[in-house]
């Protein structure tokens, strides 16, 4: 099989292989009407049926003009050849604007909204980061990853699963803006499994125990931020 154009390897967003093949088949296409449709109708000379057929092995990811191209061709929205979004520019192609729509509709300038998705640092204000999670339909751990605080609200939280927990109800309120009460009883609830781990395994007076407790506890702090967002969904269910 030829290899395709090596500057198909570019990063793209997370591709949906199954869904791509599983979009061109009930479509009753072929990976040469695909690439026939890319190069006609999207100007994409280098699309070829093995790209195509490497796109949907999930061998090669397509760049995000390509992928645009592709859901063009196969009827759909760019959404649903996106996996889960992560980055604020996956976010917006899954939804199908423009970068220009999204700078225009949280008000900023079109080359600053450009930077921020590049360098994956948002520096909106509170007003334009609530524009931007109701336009790109963010739920809140969505935005707060797109904005770039996940590390940090990982870093309070493991601390406070640690240590003390009442003292980080309030740093973690300014990353999370939700009910006081409801953040303390989220962090005690992280403080006391992340206890839980380090008391769980019996002592065998050999010192394996305390090795099995301690990798427990790190496996825990290395997944806090998911287990937050699972606990919080428990306490509000």
């Amino acid at each position: 099989m030829p290899r395709p154009p090596t500057h198909t390897r570019q990063p793209g967003p997370p591709f949906n292989a199954p869904a791509a093949r599983r979009l061109r088949a009930a479509l009753g296409m072929t990976p040469d009407h695909v690439a026939h449709g890319l190069r006609a109708s999207y100007a994409l000379p280098h699309a070829t049926p093995d790209l195509v057929i490497a796109w949907e092995r999930g061998t090669l990811t397509p760049a995000y003009s390509e992928l645009t191209a592709l859901a063009g061709v196969l009827w759909c929205s760019p959404g649903e050849l996106i996996g889960r979004p992560r980055t604020l520019r996956e976010h917006r192609v899954a939804r199908g604007f423009a970068p220009e729509d999204v700078a225009r509709a949280v008000g900023h300038e079109f080359l600053a909204y450009t930077r921020m998705e590049e360098s994956g640092q948002w520096r909106g204000t509170d007003r334009q980061s609530a524009a931007l999670a109701e336009l790109l339909g963010l739920s809140l751990p969505d935005l707060i990853t797109v904005t770039g605080h996940e590390g940090r609200l990982a870093d309070l939280l493991r601390t406070a699963a640690r240590t003390r927990w009442q003292a980080y109800v309030g740093p973690v309120s300014r990353i999370v803006p939700l009910d006081r009460r409801l953040l303390e009883e989220t962090l005690q609830d992280l403080h006391r499994a992340y206890q839980g781990q380090l008391a769980a395994t019996p002592s065998r007076g050999d010192g394996s125990a305390a090795d099995e407790a301690s990798e427990a506890g790190r496996d825990f702090l290395n997944r806090i931020v998911d287990t937050f967002w699972t606990t919080l969904e428990t306490r509000t269910a």
